[in-house]
C-alpha cells in the first residue's frame, strides 16, 4: 500500500520533468506485471514503426511497476493516478497522447471518457470480457459509456466478440492473445544458464513456478515420497526467506537457495529453491515438467504459456475456469489439473516413468503456443493503417 500511494505521488512531476509540449507520445497502460507481459510485443513493434515517439507506460499495480519501472521498452514508466475527473484532466494534459492503448482490462471511466472528448485514438489490445461484469449484466448506458472510447477492440475470443456485439460494439477483431508472440519470442533468446545445467546435472528435472503456500502444501508430500533420481527446482511467487527455509526443514532432503549457492556442488543437492525474480522464462527452457502455482487456491492461475512454449507437460491446481488458455490446453491434454496431494503424486509419477506420454504431452503444449500466434502482426498492421497518419518515420 506504501508504494501503490508514495508512487502516485511522483507521477505528475515525473511527467512533466520528461514530456514537453512539442513530444509526440504513446501510451501504453498495464494494469501489472502479467498484462505488461501482453503488452510488450505490441510495444516493441509500435517503438519500430514510430522511433521518434516518446512511449509512456502507466502501471495500476506495485508489482508491475516495481518490476519493470526501468523497461527500456518506454521513456517514461509511471503509475496511473487515481481516476477522478480532475486527475484524467491533468494526466492526460501533460502526456497528450496520440494514441492510448489499453492491455486487456481495467476500464477507468473518467480517465476513458477524457480520452474519447478529446478525440484520442484508443485501443483495447488482448481484451477479454465474461458475462458476469457490468457491461453485460446491467441493462444502462451508464455502464457501458466508458467502452465508447476505444476506436477498436482487439480480444482473445469469439466470446468476448459476443458480448461486445451484444451491447452494440461492432467494432472488434477477434485476434487471439499477444502473449502467444511474447513467449514464443523467447525461444530466439539465450536461455543458458550455467548454474542450472550444473544443478540439473542431466537428470530429469521438475521445474515449480510462481508457487504460494498451497501450492507447496502439495508438493511437500510429493518430494517427500519421491524416490525417483529427479531434481526439483521451486521458484515462489514471493520471496519471503523465512517461508523458504520453513518449506527446507519440512521436505528433509538435500536443498539449496540460489542466494546460497556460491561454492556448493549443485549437484549433490535434489532441490533447489529460486529466491529471486526474473529468472523462471529462463528456467522453464529446463524443465521436463512444470508445475504452475496459483491454481490451487484463489490467487489467480500464473503463466502457463511460458512453460508450454518450451514443450512441456504441464500440472495446475483445479481453479483454472477464469484463464481460457488453461481450458483450452486442458481440453487437449496438455495440461493436466491436480486437486489433492494424491492426485499431485500420481501424475507426476506417470509423467515421469513414463517418457513416450511425457513427450506427447510436452508436444501438445508446444503446438497449441505455434496455433496461436500471430495477433502481434494484426494489431501492429491496424496501427499503420489506421493511427497516427501524420507521424514522421
Amino acid at each position: 500500500m506504501k508504494l501503490f500511494v508514495d508512487g502516485r505521488k511522483r507521477t505528475f512531476s515525473l511527467l512533466k520533468s520528461e514530456i514537453n509540449k512539442e513530444d509526440r507520445v504513446i501510451w501504453f497502460h498495464m494494469a501489472s506485471l502479467g498484462e505488461y507481459e501482453q503488452g510488450v510485443p505490441v510495444a516493441e513493434r509500435v517503438r519500430q514503426l514510430y522511433p521518434n515517439h516518446k512511449i509512456v507506460i502507466s502501471f495500476y499495480s506495485p508489482s508491475g511497476y516495481e518490476i519493470k519501472k526501468n523497461s527500456p521498452l518506454a521513456n517514461i514508466v509511471i503509475y496511473l493516478p487515481l481516476d477522478t475527473v480532475k486527475n484524467a484532466k491533468s494526466f492526460l494534459d501533460l502526456v497528450h497522447p496520440e494514441l492510448a492503448v489499453f492491455v486487456k482490462y481495467e476500464f477507468w471511466p473518467n480517465i476513458l471518457n477524457e480520452l474519447k472528448n478529446r478525440g484520442i485514438q484508443t485501443l483495447l489490445i488482448s481484451g477479454g470480457f465474461r458475462k458476469d461484469q457490468l457491461f453485460f449484466k446491467m441493462n444502462s448506458d451508464w455502464f457501458k459509456k466508458p467502452l465508447e472510447a476505444f476506436d477498436h477492440f482487439f480480444v482473445q475470443n469469439g466470446k468476448s466478440k459476443s458480448l461486445l456485439n451484444s451491447i452494440g460494439f461492432q467494432n472488434v477483431t477477434v485476434c487471439g492473445d499477444t502473449r502467444f508472440d511474447r513467449v514464443t519470442n523467447q525461444l530466439q533468446q539465450n536461455n543458458k544458464l550455467d548454474f542450472i545445467e550444473e544443478f540439473i546435472d542431466d537428470k530429469l528435472c521438475i521445474v515449480a513456478g510462481s508457487t504460494w503456500p498451497e501450492d507447496e502444501l502439495l508438493l511437500e508430500e510429493f518430494i517427500k515420497q519421491n524416490d525417483s533420481d529427479v531434481r526439483i527446482i521451486i521458484a515462489p511467487h514471493t520471496i519471503e526467506r523465512d517461508r523458504i527455509k520453513n518449506f527446507q526443514n519440512r521436505i528433509s532432503v538435500p536443498s539449496v537457495l540460489f542466494s546460497d549457492k556460491a561454492g556448493k556442488q549443485l549437484s549433490d543437492y535434489k532441490v533447489l529453491f529460486i529466491d529471486t525474480i526474473g529468472l523462471l522464462t529462463k528456467i522453464y527452457n529446463y524443465a521436463d515438467i512444470a508445475y504452475v502455482g496459483g491454481a490451487v487456491g484463489t490467487t489467480g492461475l500464473h503463466n502457463i504459456l511460458e512453460p508450454a512454449t518450451f514443450g512441456i507437460p504441464i500440472i495446475t491446481g483445479k481453479n483454472f475456469q477464469k484463464f481460457p488458455e488453461a481450458i483450452e490446453l486442458k481440453a487437449l491434454k496438455g495440461l493436466y489439473t491436480v486437486n489433492s496431494k494424491h492426485e499431485l503424486i500420481s501424475i507426476f509419477n506417470e509423467l515421469i516413468v513414463n517418457s513416450e506420454f511425457r513427450l506427447l504431452t510436452g508436444s501438445k503444449s508446444r503446438q497449441y503456443i505455434k496455433s496461436n500466434i500471430g495477433a502481434t502482426e494484426i494489431i501492429s498492421n491496424y496501427i499503420k493503417l489506421n493511427c497516427l497518419k501524420t507521424c514522421r518515420y
